[in-house]
């Protein structure tokens, strides 16, 4: 066990990794060569007007759905959690600095451990939301729950294996679940919705990128979710 351990964590972390940063550069160089190819339209943007837009998704209140407040503060929680502790936390900068030579400074054990459990009842209340709203059920497919639990298998088996006397398994066997889930989640997301993470600001720039016109958006918002909806 000890040896495919060690392997999980040297040469195939290195090589999940890798094919994630690439699969991702792809997405960004093809994005970057689709609006290229439209210079025309590019000079007319408003770029100041799409890069506030852009932030205001930060702290998205201003594009709420009525009735979704509890919905967008565990969005907005699960997305620190899940940017913060993968970065973060202090087994996790080793492995940066080992494998890129970078060197960031990490987070407590006490600060991982309350984000990774916000982290894990963001996620449970979003798969719950998706499972049992019908709006938001209709438009879910299996692969949209399977992500969700994608995620979660990480946060769940490494806040386990950080905690012996609540894991029910052998350390070892835990941390190996835990890696392994980890890098499965580096080789989903070129190919899933979480390529959003770099994605996003080119959605952002739909008025060039999807080419729809200003207020589009608003528009097919107000026909899903009614006149008082924003995006």
């Amino acid at each position: 066990m000890d040896g495919w351990l060690e392997f999980a964590k040297g040469p195939l972390f290195a090589l999940t990794f890798l094919f994630m940063l690439l699969g991702l550069a792809r997405h960004v160089l093809m994005q970057i060569h689709l609006l290229a190819t439209k210079g025309r339209t590019l000079r007319r943007v408003r770029w100041r007007t799409l890069l506030l837009d852009t932030l205001s998704w930060a702290l998205p209140f201003d594009h709420m759905v009525r009735g979704t407040l509890l919905l967008t503060f565990a969005s907005i929680l699960f997305h620190v959690g899940v940017l913060v502790v993968p970065l973060f936390l202090g087994a996790h900068t080793a492995l940066w600095e080992t494998h890129l030579g970078i060197r960031i400074p990490s987070i407590g054990e006490g600060l991982a451990d309350a984000l990774t459990l916000t982290a894990l009842l963001c996620m449970l209340l979003l798969f719950s939301y998706r499972l049992l709203v019908p709006r938001s059920r209709e438009l879910s497919k299996p692969g949209d729950y399977m992500l969700i639990l994608m995620v979660l298998l990480p946060f769940l088996t490494g806040f386990l294996a950080a905690h012996p006397s609540w894991n029910p398994l052998a350390w070892n066997t835990m941390m190996l679940i835990h890696v392994l889930s980890a890098e499965a989640l580096f080789v989903t997301i070129p190919f899933s919705k979480l390529s959003h993470m770099v994605l996003f600001p080119f959605d952002r720039l739909s008025q060039v990128h999807w080419q729809l016109k200003p207020g589009a958006g608003d528009k097919i918002a107000a026909a899903l979710y009614g006149d008082e909806a924003r995006v």
